[in-house]
């Protein structure tokens, strides 16, 4: 009787565990679903902005309609990638802040328009969001380490595999001059 008491106790015990891993990883990942969510939070505040920063600047750069053009076709790209890959976001991502530095680099020439509230205001939302998208990409990054280091670990990864956890992606930019965040002040006199 001794010995089946101390096989339920450890039965049990077992169980305890097993369910404090599951548990854990469940965990980690809604926090990686809840990061993945501010990122999509931050990047429809900047395809929000988009709209408003080419109407001001299509007042003072008529003839830069190309680049205009460019930007709507990058940001509606973002947009369409939403529910693809992290790779295939990223990527739409940063064709789309590849152009919004074209754009800004554009509208130096433009002295009447980097004096124009509206646009001095979208430049700061801008430059707030792109800090913001920096912020939620690296806090999703992080979420994602934790997650999927826990599955690698065993015996965390016994349990992972029992219950089919997969790991999740990365949200990297793969070109390094991506890295930076534009660069879109147009305080200085030109």
């Amino acid at each position: 009787m001794g010995f089946t008491w101390f096989l339920i106790i450890v039965i049990l015990l077992l169980a305890i565990w097993a369910v404090g891993i599951f548990n854990r990883l469940v965990v980690l990942k809604n926090r990686v679903a809840e990061a993945d969510s501010d990122i999509d939070v931050q990047l429809k505040r900047r395809h929000d902005l988009i709209p408003n920063l080419i109407q001001t600047v299509e007042g003072y750069a008529t003839h830069e309609r190309e680049l205009l053009e460019k930007v709507t076709q990058a940001r509606t790209a973002a947009m369409d990638a939403n529910n693809q890959p992290k790779a295939t976001r990223a990527a739409a991502e940063n064709q789309l802040t590849t152009t919004l530095k074209s754009l800004f680099a554009v509208a130096e020439n433009y002295p009447e328009l980097k004096a124009n509230t509206n646009f001095l205001a979208l430049q700061e939302e801008l430059s707030d969001t792109e800090n913001k998208i920096m912020s939620s990409r690296r806090f999703y990054n992080t979420n994602v380490k934790d997650f999927n280091t826990r599955q690698e670990m065993f015996p965390s990864s016994v349990i992972a595999k029992m219950f089919g956890f997969k790991k999740s992606e990365l949200f990297e930019i793969a070109d390094i001059a991506e890295r930076e965040v534009p660069k879109v002040d147009f305080s200085s006199q030109a």
